[in-house]
């Protein structure tokens, strides 16, 4: 298809001027273009293919380095809350004020692709995996953690991701059910220590019908998370409520899962846990690695890169599959640099 055809089905009137300087940049200066199939594959070779062809792209910059800021400020502000959190779960006696963190590899994941970074980690742990392991993975948003997880679950025998996330909502289907029992309003004021040591009492992880799951039993709840994790543990007063319960827990949620992941070590699985440095340090492992970016304004780009993709999925979806998606990627900039 020629410029001028490729012209007529993408310009419209917001973003006319971005589109022209696609076709500038394309046909006369030589840049890089983003195929439909990469468009398709939806993963790190996708993000990595729009940056690339987008990196030198001045409104792509300036979305990036928002982005890179926004990013930044709100991992120092969770930071701030889970380091409220230890240090309440520390005052509780729930965990130990100096933890005794084993050393950390860090990686720059710079110019890396997830696979890449993946198969580096898996160098490092030598033979450990053969008979299962503990595997921290820290870092800040945007450096790839989930994807380089999703790598490793892959590529390593019986793994398993572990995610805080359901016990959380487990604790506060917990903590909602007993106050509704109780005939109280739920507050955080409810949510003592004896309260919550109650709660978590309700709480066991082990092998249930061969498999290992987490059991809700108290309060007149008798149930396996695997089985209720997208109904009742998603439902309103759930959802609504887990901020306020999470914010008190730090210490009995890492605590849980530091216990739930020694089992499952134990039974010859590779644990693999992503998170926060600050509740990973309370894991005990010997197999610890932080993700870092040397370019942090990298961050920023990926997070762009994932919003233009998401936004151009949407119209491939509808029926739009030009061979060439870089001009529909550009016209979705143009559209989320505007707004």
């Amino acid at each position: 298809m020629g410029a001028g055809a490729k012209l007529c089905k993408v310009v419209g009137t917001v973003s006319a001027g971005a589109v022209f300087y696609y076709l500038y940049e394309t046909y006369v200066a030589g840049k890089k273009v983003v195929t439909l199939a990469v468009l398709e594959a939806s993963d790190d070779s996708t993000t990595n293919g729009i940056i690339a062809a987008f990196k030198s792209d001045a409104t792509f910059v300036s979305l990036a380095q928002a982005e890179t800021s926004g990013i930044l400020g709100r991992d120092k502000e969770d930071g701030d809350k889970l380091a409220d959190g230890i240090a309440l779960a520390v005052q509780k006696g729930v965990l130990p004020a100096e933890p005794p963190v084993e050393p950390v590899m860090k990686i720059d994941v710079l110019g890396k692709s997830a696979d890449a970074v993946a198969a580096e980690i898996i160098r490092q742990l030598g033979d450990a995996p053969a008979a299962g392991c503990v595997l921290v993975l820290q870092g800040l948003s945007g450096t790839g953690k989930g994807t380089t997880v999703d790598k490793l679950k892959a590529k390593l025998p019986k793994a398993v991701a572990w995610s805080n996330g359901n016990v959380f909502r487990s604790l506060t289907l917990l903590a909602v059910t007993r106050c509704e029992a109780d005939g109280k309003e739920f507050s955080e004021a409810v949510l003592t220590a004896p309260f919550l040591k109650d709660c978590m009492a309700c709480l066991s992880f082990g092998k249930f019908g061969g498999e290992f799951d987490i059991a809700i039993k108290g309060y007149g709840l008798d149930l396996k998370v695997s089985e209720v994790a997208n109904t009742v543990l998603k439902e309103p007063k759930v959802g609504k409520n887990i901020p306020t319960v999470a914010k008190m827990t730090q210490g009995e949620v890492v605590s849980f899962a530091a216990g739930a992941a020694a089992k499952m070590r134990a039974d010859g699985c590779n644990v693999l846990v992503e998170g926060r440095e600050q509740t990973l340090d309370h894991v005990r492992t010997q197999h610890r690695f932080e993700l870092t970016l040397s370019e942090p304004l990298l961050i920023g780009m990926r997070r762009a890169a994932q919003r233009m993709l998401g936004a151009a999925q949407k119209r491939v979806a509808a029926g739009e599959k030009p061979d060439d998606v870089t001009p529909m990627l550009a016209e979705e900039l143009a559209k989320i640099s505007q707004a």
